[in-house]
């Protein structure tokens, strides 16, 4: 249970991430802020890498395989 809620919280931290690097790079674009919008691109993909770390299937699966007893 306690390894679910990990993940589950590191998705949240992923999708704020994502969101801050969106706005950062749509604010870059407007204003013309060339540094602001490549910091945003890659807030963007660090955001979208934890995120779909965090919820991968194959970590679900190692992660249920882990908490079973031996027998």
């Amino acid at each position: 249970m306690k390894r679910s809620e990990f993940r589950i919280g590191c998705a949240a931290v992923g999708v704020f991430i994502w969101l801050g690097g969106l706005y950062a790079t749509i604010r870059g674009l407007i204003y013309e802020v060339p540094q602001q919008f490549h910091y945003g691109v890659v807030a963007l993909v660090i955001g979208v890498a934890i995120f779909v770390i965090a919820l991968s299937p194959m970590a679900i699966h190692r992660s249920r395989k882990r908490g079973r007893p031996h027998g």
